[in-house]
């Protein structure tokens, strides 16, 4: 199954008496590039996250942020030494100051540390984030596989684009040969203006001239290298294509431009720009792919 680079995957669960959410984002990259966002209380096992990320993920930037959000409502109480000393202090400031007006209750409790809260500690332990992390990345996987699924529909169209524009090339090859015969001969007819020339030498420079722009072998590579690319979006195996198909575009690509410098003929040029603008087309497909 082929996966795409993109992808967004989300899971909750379970940690001691609180809870975890877990949110994973990639996007395409040549290596596998995590970054690990972890609660104060999950920090030490960042470590088994990074492999539990590298298992499911070979190339891609990851980026995983996790949350913890406590299930018991914060227990708040008012701090009964703080309170006295607040209201003694206020009341020495008035006196001191020359300030008309009592102490209100509103006015002690707005100063810092008198009422204090206390959260109940998350005891969770390194399983329970783990087995949100991997939830969180199992639905990544479903996402990245549907997106590769749509990715290798495209990529298959564009194929049979390619395929079509060298069966052009193949059929339109033999008939520029016969042409650049043709004009050779009359050329040299032209020059001779009436001497006898050695066939023999004119069959050897026409022979020349027909290797020369020869393109047969060329097709047949590029086709070679075509059949390679719908194989490997076929595989079931589930190792990456992405650097696989990468390749085989840079070899296509070499054989384009080697059928568009043996060319010497506007119809056969035109199919071969139009198969550098598929190829460029693939390329940036495949650049999102795993």
């Amino acid at each position: 199954m082929v996966r795409s680079m993109t992808g967004f995957g989300a899971a909750e669960g379970s940690f001691g008496t609180c809870r975890l959410a877990a949110e994973v984002r990639t996007v395409n990259h040549r290596f596998f590039s995590p970054a690990i966002k972890l609660p104060a209380e999950c920090a030490r096992w960042e470590a088994e996250v990074r492999e539990v990320l590298r298992a499911r993920v070979s190339r891609g930037h990851v980026t995983l942020t996790v949350r913890l959000e406590r299930d018991t409502e914060a227990r708040g109480g008012v701090d009964e030494g703080r309170f006295a000393a607040a209201v003694s202090q206020l009341r020495r400031l008035a006196q001191l100051h020359g300030l008309d007006g009592g102490v209100d209750l509103a006015t002690v409790l707005r100063m810092p540390e008198v009422l204090s809260v206390a959260r109940e500690e998350a005891a969770g332990s390194p399983a329970e984030l783990l087995a949100v992390v991997e939830a969180a990345t199992a639905a990544l996987a479903v996402a990245r596989s549907d997106e590769g699924a749509r990715l290798t529909q495209i990529l298959g169209q564009r194929l049979d684009q390619l395929e079509r524009l060298l069966e052009r090339i193949a059929a339109r090859a033999p008939e520029r040969v016969v042409a650049h015969r043709d004009r050779l001969r009359d050329a040299v007819r032209t020059l001779a203006d009436g001497v006898a020339l050695d066939p023999q030498r004119v069959a050897q420079e026409i022979a020349i001239l027909a290797d020369r722009l020869d393109v047969s072998e060329e097709l047949d590579r590029f086709g070679a290298h075509l059949a390679a690319c719908r194989q490997a979006l076929a595989s079931t195996d589930g190792d990456p294509v992405g650097k696989r198909l990468g390749f085989l575009l840079q070899e296509m690509v070499r054989e384009g431009n080697t059928i568009g410098s043996k060319a010497a003929d506007a119809p056969i040029l035109h199919d071969v720009v139009q198969i550098k603008e598929e190829l460029e087309r693939i390329r940036e497909q495949v650049e999102n792919l795993e």
